[in-house]
Parts: structure tokens; C-alpha cells; sequence
């Protein structure tokens, strides 16, 4: 089937872009359809152009079209701006009563074959007892007339959206019926047969009931975009699932806060973006010598400096595996998908407690805010794993256990407290009982931590392929993250033209697995990678730490994400 990819624009905190798109968005996935939307917007409270993308079709789908064949347009600034996105012989859906400013935008839609669905909206609101601000429920209206879908979904999708003010329930409801009534049908759209068991989320609210099911005890952080939502679905579910929230005066307590409860024996975790890890490197430096369990969600934006605050980006690989003074055993792992939010926080906090080391986890602004219909999460099948000693085996302690030099690195971890064996986590570098140590020897305690991260490689699985699994594909790709989406979309697209292309996709991004990446490069003679960031970071770790070279590379740094058009276009160069 082909997609439905509407756009919706209008300004940030005007006009009610966010409560629009997600009515559409929502109705859609209750229809039975899959699912993609995005937000994007600038980083203003109010005020600048922005759209609400939303791609919806009878088959899975997991990635956005850069180009809509409907234009919803909130407000004339942004119906100016956008309209050239429009795809030709798309429907422009408006409520705009003048004609001032946009005649030349009238005349190109009649050139380009462009239909046009137009009421007096304000008008409109008046007559059903409203206000302006609910021009934007007239357009939904319209909008789903347009679509031909039946009233009554969309009429229950804007009750649950305003649940929270009953009384302004029955202007908007008149407000979208007068819209739906008015418009003439251009399309018949096709439902599903069936409405699926399925959820639709982003990743930030998956990786908050992925850390609710790991059992954190306590969460903290300081609010920077992209990491914000999480820290406020944290909070809302704190007082029904008996945590705490902590939001600090910066990012440096936050870390410090999250290692010391971990030092402690409560659960812990922290988030941010970018400049605030800079910040955390020490803590995280800190972490790694006194072998004590960190975990840090590490939201990418485009940077340097403050960078694209509110955009996407894959830029902060090479700060995540080497933010951080010194040599220490560490581990990054990287989330594409809302399920991937919920399953690999568990893991990452599972892995940091059981091979007492930092765990960095990757997410950017488009896993972490785009919504995906996606299968029901699969709750406790990921068991909680502490690495600390058993209770019968305390009263066996020494000292000198809990930084015994071992063959594979790891060794015994305590809560302070539970027993009479202590010894000091020093930041110094340290004999086995943690005492300041600055012999020759020291070196052993060195390679002793280092190991560890040998031990842990073990542990962790090979990266996974996606797509044809037959030897010498048109075309193949390896990323992390969210490219996932993009190209499994574009596998689907491609293998519709009679073309086979593979991806290799990491989630566990290191310590590097190997085995499957090299066979992958053996069977495969067209490997190209996909990153979204100006100098292919994972691309340049595999070709520094393997004999394997890509083909070529598609990067984007731009802070957009990658659209099914980039991958169309660069298979078709390049198979």
C-alpha cells in the first residue's frame, strides 16, 4: 500500500500543532493503520515554523517520507514556508480567510495539480460557540474528510485528547464535525481489515517504563532537550511506582548523585544531552578506577557548542566511547526504537552492576521523540541482575576481595555496611583493599581493570541483519541507532523493484563484536555505511580495528533524520 504522509505546520505554542498532529496520528493507529510521527520544531518556547509529520499505511512501516502528498497548514507563515514540500498533485487543506500573501501560493497549486480543501475557519469556530485557537479542530475535520474516513474515529480521538477540560469537549467537537461536514471527499481511504494488538509510543516513554521494570530507585538528571521527556515521564510516574526524582542544580551533581547511590546499593540512573556529558566525564573517569556501576543515557543532538538543540543527530559516538580521563573498561550501547528504549536500558543497567563498569546509552532526538506503532512491549523477561555478592557468602569477605586482582578482571562487590570487611574506593590508583598505591604495581591494577572489559564482550550479542540474507545483495549497509528504521523501510522499497539489500545494524556498538561484521563484508562485495554525522564514527572504528572497508558512505549531519528519499536515492546511485 501506498503511505498517507500528511504534514501539518504552524507555529511552536500557536494554534495547537502538537494537540493536531496527535489527534491525526492517534485516530490513524486506532484505525488499524501503522504508524510514524515526528515533531519538529525550534528551540523556542514560542513562536518559529514547525511541523508535525505523520506517515500511516496498511503495512509496517518505520521511518518518515521527507515530502507529503497533504499539507495541513495551521497559519499563513508556515503555509508560505512549507508549501513547497508539497508533493505535485497533493491536497492542500487550509482555513486562512484572506487572500493576502499567498495568491502566488493559489496560483502554483493549480500548476502543479495541487487540489485544495479551504473553509473560513475562524468563521467556522465562531458558529459552533468556540474561540479562534480552535481553528486547528476545523482542520482536522476537514483533513479527515478529505481522507475519507468515517466520522466517529476522529470524533472519539479529539474527546480522549481534551478529557482533561470536559467543558471545552462540546465546542470542539461541534468545531470538527462542521469542518468534516463542509469538506468534499477527494480520496476513498482504504482501512485495515483488522486492528491489531499494538502500541504506539516514542522512545522516551518507552525508556521510562524500561527503567521502571529495571528497578531503578531513584533518577537524576537536569533538564536538556532532547533528554527533557524523559525526566518529566519519570516524574509522573514516581509517586505510583515508589521512586524518586532528583532534578539538580547541574550536570555535574547529577552524576555524582547517580554513582554515589550506585556506590550505595540503590539503583540509579541519569540522562542528558551532549554538553551536560561533557560535564559528567570525571564522574564517569571516576566510575571506571573505583569500579563502580554507572549508567548514563546520553540524548544526541547536532552540536558543537550548543549546536541544534531541538534536531537529531548520531555525532556523540566518540564521546561515549571516549569521554573520560585515563584507560578504563567501558560499554556503549545504542537505541533505535521505542522497543529497543524499553529492552536495552534493562540490559545496559543489568550489564554496569554485573561487570562494575560505566554503561553509555545512546539515543538521539528522532528514536527518542518519533512515534512508531510497534508490537506490545514484553514485560519481565528481562530478569534484574545486581552483581553483588550473596548474602550467605558475606560473612566470608576480606579486604582484600573487593579489588582482588583476577584473571578476567571482575571481582567481589559489597554494599558498604553489609559486612566487616571494608575497604576504601579510591580515586587514587589503589592496592586490593583500595589503599592509595603508587608502586610499579600499580600497572597490575591497571591491566586487572581492563581485562574486564574482555570478560564483558562475551556477554554481549553480534550485531543482527535485517533484509536478504543471500550472499552478494545489490546493495548492503551497516549503522546504529536510527538509522535502523530508514533502511528496513528501505529494504521493503527496494526489494519491490526487484533489488535485494541487507543491513548489518549494531545496538551493542562496544566493545565491537566481530564475527557476524566480518562474514558480513565476506558475502557482501557493495558494503556501505549510514550515520547520521559528518565523519562516519562507527565507520571509522571498524575500518581502524578491522581489515574491512566500505564502498561508500551516506552521512548526514544536517540534524534531520534520514528519509525514505535519501535511501531511495542512494541505493539507485549506487547498486
Amino acid at each position: 500500500m501506498e503511505r498517507l504522509k500528511i504534514r501539518v505546520v504552524g507555529h511552536s505554542g500557536y494554534g495547537g500543532l502538537l494537540s493536531t498532529g496527535s489527534i491525526i496520528a492517534k485516530a490513524l493507529e486506532q484505525l488499524g493503520f501503522y504508524v510514524v510521527a515526528d515533531r519538529e520544531y525550534n528551540s523556542l518556547i514560542k513562536g518559529g515554523t514547525s511541523c508535525f509529520t505523520i506517515n500511516a499505511s496498511r503495512e509496517s512501516i518505520n521511518s518518515l517520507s521527507a515530502r507529503p502528498d497533504i499539507l495541513v497548514a495551521i497559519d499563513k507563515p508556515c503555509l508560505v514556508k512549507y508549501f513547497d514540500t508539497l508533493n505535485d498533485g497533493g491536497t492542500l487543506v487550509y482555513g486562512y480567510e484572506r487572500l493576502s500573501g499567498i495568491t502566488k501560493i493559489l496560483e502554483g497549486a493549480v500548476e502543479r495539480n495541487i487540489n485544495v480543501a479551504h473553509l473560513n475557519g475562524r468563521e467556522i469556530t465562531h458558529e459552533a460557540g468556540g474561540s479562534d485557537r480552535m481553528k486547528n479542530v476545523v482542520l482536522i475535520g476537514m483533513l479527515w474528510k478529505v481522507l475519507g474516513l468515517p466520522y466517529e474515529a476522529i470524533a472519539e480521538q479529539v474527546k480522549i485528547q481534551f478529557a482533561h477540560k470536559p467543558n471545552i469537549i462540546p465546542p470542539n467537537l461541534k468545531c470538527v464535525k462542521m469542518g468534516y461536514e463542509r469538506t468534499e471527499t477527494q480520496f476513498k481511504t482504504e482501512l485495515p481489515e483488522s486492528v491489531p494488538d499494538r502500541a504506539f509510543m516514542d522512545g522516551n516513554y518507552a525508556l521510562a517504563l524500561g527503567v521502571i521494570h529495571a528497578g531503578v530507585r531513584v533518577y537524576y538528571a537536569y533538564p536538556m532537550s532532547p533528554a527533557t521527556h524523559l525526566l518529566t515521564h519519570m516524574a509522573n510516574h514516581a509517586k505510583k511506582f515508589d521512586y524518586v526524582v532528583k532534578q539538580a542544580e547541574d550536570e555535574i551533581t547529577v552524576a555524582n548523585l547517580a554513582l554515589g547511590s550506585m556506590h550505595a546499593g540503590t539503583r540509579a540512573l541519569c540522562a542528558t544531552s551532549g554538553g551536560g556529558f561533557d560535564l559528567m566525564t570525571e564522574t564517569v573517569s571516576l566510575s571506571g578506577i573505583i569500579e563502580t556501576p554507572f549508567v548514563c543515557c546520553l540524548f544526541q543532538r547536532p552540536g558543537p557548542g550548543t549546536g541544534l538543540p531541538t534536531w537529531t543527530g548520531q555525532g556523540d559516538l566518540n564521546l561515549a566511547m571516549h569521554g573520560g580521563h585515563g584507560e578504563f573498561a567501558r560499554m556503549v550501547i545504542a537505541a533505535s526504537d521505542p522497543a529497543d528504549h524499553f529492552e536495552l536500558i534493562q540490559h545496559a543497567l543489568n550489564f554496569a552492576e554485573e561487570f562494575q563498569m560505566p554503561v553509555i546509552f545512546l539515543s538521539d532526538k528522532i528514536s527518542a521523540e518519533q512515534y512508531v506503532s510497534i508490537p506490545p512491549l514484553q514485560q519481565n523477561t528481562i530478569p534484574i541482575k545486581r552483581g553483588l555478592v550473596a548474602k550467605e557468602d558475606l560473612g566470608k569477605l576480606k579486604n582484600t576481595d573487593r579489588y582482588k586482582i583476577t584473571k578476567s578482571g571482575l571481582s567481589a562487590r559489597w554494599l558498604p555496611g553489609e559486612t566487616e570487611a571494608y575497604y576504601f574506593a579510591n580515586g587514587d590508583e589503589h592496592n586490593e583493599e583500595g589503599i592509595l598505591d603508587e608502586d610499579e604495581s600499580a600497572g597490575d591494577m591497571y591491566a586487572k581493570r581492563m581485562r574486564k572489559l574482555e570478560f564483558a564482550a562475551k556477554s554481549i550479542p553480534e550485531p543482527v541483519i535485517y533484509g536478504e540474507t543471500v550472499k552478494a545483495a545489490d546493495i548492503s549497509f551497516i549503522g546504529w541507532g536510527s538509522t535502523k528504521g530508514p533502511l528496513i523501510d528501505a529494504i521493503n522499497g527496494a526489494k519491490r523493484q526487484g533489488l535485494t539489500v541487507n543491513y548489518l545494524h549494531y545496538s551493542f556498538v562496544s566493545p565491537l563484536k566481530t564475527k557476524v561484521l566480518d562474514q558480513f563484508f565476506k558475502d557482501n562485495s557493495n558494503v556501505h555505511l549510514a550515520e547520521g554525522n559528518y565523519t562516519g564514527q562507527l565507520g571509522n572504528l571498524i575500518e581502524q580495528t578491522t581489515q574491512n572497508r566500505f564502498k561508500g558512505r551516506l552521512l548526514k549531519w544536517n540534524g534531520r533524520p534520514f528519509f525514505t528519499e535519501d535511501l531511495e536515492q542512494y541505493i539507485n546511485d549506487n547498486k
